[in-house]
């Protein structure tokens, strides 16, 4: 299983934001579209940073005017990145070792396509596994 086969099943909408934005603006998109992290692109969606819960609550423990902030002072810049070749598990295992929640996708010109969540990768092993149950269920039934 690749990360095309988790896209298929997701939203086509990328929620991004730009570098030059507040953190006030970056919290009333996550807040709007119900996420946790935002892929930061600039023009041509190319993909320079990432902006989770998790940078916003560092930017909030260690600057108390942290909503005034800018995006790209707060954002990760060192993003994993994920092509829609990448093997699942793979994935899973860079996201786990790495701890972080969010994998932007992009395509061979790095503009971002789509994003997988950690959760997303889960609930795709669980319906893996679901299916093979089922299957092998079938099996056995069709045996007896």
């Amino acid at each position: 299983m690749d990360l095309r086969s988790i896209l298929a099943t997701k939203s086509r909408q990328i929620v991004t934001i730009g570098p030059g934005q507040s953190l006030a603006d970056a919290l009333l998109v996550l807040k709007r579209n119900n996420i946790g992290a935002l892929v930061v692109v600039e023009s041509g969606q190319s993909v320079v940073g990432i902006l989770s819960e998790r940078d916003i609550v560092r930017a909030a423990a260690d600057d108390r005017e942290f909503a005034a902030l800018l995006v790209e002072q707060v954002m990760t810049k060192d993003v994993v990145l994920g092509i829609l070749d990448d093997d699942v598990m793979h994935v899973a295992h860079v996201m786990t070792e790495r701890r972080f929640r969010h994998l932007p996708v992009v395509d061979n010109e790095n503009r971002v396509i789509g994003i997988v969540s950690i959760g997303d990768i889960l609930k795709s092993q669980r319906d893996k596994y679901l299916g093979e149950i089922d299957t092998l269920e079938t099996q056995l039934l069709a045996d007896d």
